[in-house]
């Protein structure tokens, strides 16, 4: 399972360092103006819905039954083509009642933005991305069938067409004085017909044969929807936390992009990290209670949440602790002002602290899905969003943009306490082992003594940090450092045995 999640977390960290890229160009080319909020805005529709159709609700449920069908080897090219006809008429409904009433779903999303620029032009560019919705849920349920017969590179790798399709779509509008906004919603379009077209070519080379007939509502569809029902209900809790924080951002100047930044940094270990370990854990957990193997189990699932804690852990001290010289080095140039900077990197150190619940919750909602158990995880999630929805509008009349943040963390933390609390019923697969409980303690101790290493790096690189030229120079410095001094404080400790350590890089 570590093999594959090396696998999954590689091309992911790959793409996320790509996407890294595209968010810094984009800070550059448009900082937090008019164009910026508008087309972030816009890009953030298609990914809302996403979450429902496609990694979301719909594939949750859709890898457990898939997984069962192949492993009793009948009938699963079948369902796969019944479930691609359904997911594909829903879609295309969906973009047409969209495209009619997208000023609606841009007030609904950013209310701030009405009355202003920002609300036509995003009306007009989100008309242009929404059907990356059809596509990009199509490349989620192909990756599915990928990740269930344990193919994982396609699927891992698509994501990656994305950022490098929209860098290129910047640098062919700076060279032809193409209008950037358009330039950029059309370049999301076409990624998403690439994303798809990765996927499904490596679905074929498989040998499996998905036909598209007209939707018919057969009994594994209906087992689909009772499962998809409650996890699409879920789903839809976490898009209204995250619309809770879009429109209290959008009625202030700005906030609405900075926030965006801090949410695209804090993405890098979140889906390196936890999206990957999601993508192996699901189908892994799947086919133990299959076997009826719950040592099986319970070993995948604590060596997810060890991995997980091992490398979150780290990653959410520093984002604490060093917020102002990422967001400085990474974005503060061109369009992008030191106030930008200021107030990203104050976001970012609130999602920081969340950052281990956003992972854990990758790690945890598997054993539920996996069961197919997907109404506990909604009522958890109901509960959630009211304390979010409850922080976010309260505390933003006492600390403006920043209770976006504030709310998303503490809920996600009260979503794990939530989680935690509903998998005591699930017997032996989601106990806590010996050598977890050993190590974890150690995990935080090695993570907090880095964070004083780096506290003190950044400390004497000060000055260094916000000079030009040798400022990448500076902040190399300082990630390594973090990284060189977590590596032997885990080694100190013994948390990776030297063998284990070297089987891994083996492999």
């Amino acid at each position: 399972m570590i093999k594959f999640f090396l696998t999954v977390s590689g091309w992911t960290l790959i793409s996320r360092v790509a996407g890294l890229l595209r968010d810094l160009m984009l800070a550059a080319y448009l900082g937090t103006g008019v164009i910026a909020e508008a087309f972030q805005a816009a890009f953030s529709l298609p990914n809302l819905f996403r979450r429902f159709f496609a990694e979301g609700a719909f594939n949750l449920a859709f890898v457990p039954l898939y997984t069962k069908k192949l492993a009793a080897q009948k009938d699963n090219e079948e369902f796969a083509s019944e479930a691609l006809s359904t997911l594909t008429g829903l879609l295309i409904l969906l973009t047409l009642l969209s495209q009619l009433f997208m000023p609606y779903l841009i007030y609904a999303m950013a209310s701030g933005f009405a009355g202003n620029d920002r609300f036509d032009l995003a009306v007009e560019l989100s008309r242009i991305i929404f059907p990356y919705i059809i596509f990009i849920s199509l490349t989620a349920l192909f990756s599915g069938i990928l990740n269930s017969h344990r193919h994982f590179i396609a699927a891992a790798a698509a994501p990656v067409l994305l950022n490098i399709i929209l860098i290129i779509s910047m640098i062919l509008s700076a060279k032809t004085k193409w209008d950037i906004g358009i330039t950029l919603s059309w370049g999301v379009f076409f990624a998403g017909i690439a994303q798809m077209s990765l996927v499904y070519f490596a679905v074929r080379r498989l040998g499996i044969k998905l036909t598209l007939r007209f939707p018919k509502l057969t009994p594994d569809i209906k087992k689909l929807f009772i499962l998809a029902v409650p996890a699409i209900l879920t789903g839809g809790v976490v898009q209204i936390n995250l619309l809770v924080g879009r429109q209290v951002a959008s009625y202030f100047e700005g906030a609405f992009a900075w926030l965006y930044y801090a949410d695209r940094l804090y993405q890098l270990p979140l889906g390196v990290v936890g999206i990957a370990i999601g993508i192996v854990l699901l189908p892994e957990l799947s086919r133990a209670l299959i076997n009826k193997n719950s040592l099986d189990g319970q070993n995948a699932f604590n060596r997810a949440l060890e991995f997980s804690l091992l490398l979150t852990i780290p990653a959410a001290v520093a984002l604490i602790i060093i917020p102002l010289s990422l967001i400085s080095v990474i974005f503060e140039r061109g369009a992008f002002t030191n106030l930008d900077t200021i107030s990203t990197s104050q976001a970012l150190a609130i999602y920081g602290l969340g950052l281990p619940a956003f992972v854990l919750q990758k790690v945890l909602q598997p054993l539920f899905f996996a069961r197919e158990d997907t109404r506990s995880p909604f009522i958890f999630a109901l509960l959630a969003m009211f304390l979010n929805v409850s922080l976010a509008i309260c505390l933003s009349f006492y600390v403006g943009f920043l209770a976006a943040a504030i709310g998303t963390s503490i809920s996600s933390w009260v979503m794990i306490f939530l989680l935690w609390n509903g998998c005591k019923k699930m017997g032996d697969s989601s106990r806590i082992d010996a050598r977890l409980k050993r190590n974890l303690p150690f995990i935080i101790l090695s993570s907090i003594l880095m964070g004083m290493v780096i506290y003190i790096v950044q400390y004497f690189l000060n000055n260094s940090l916000h000079t030009p030229n040798i400022r990448y120079l500076m902040l190399t410095i300082l990630i390594f450092s973090g990284i060189i001094s977590y590596l032997f404080f885990i080694n100190l400790f013994g948390i990776i045995p030297k063998q284990g350590l070297r089987a891994m890089i083996k492999k």
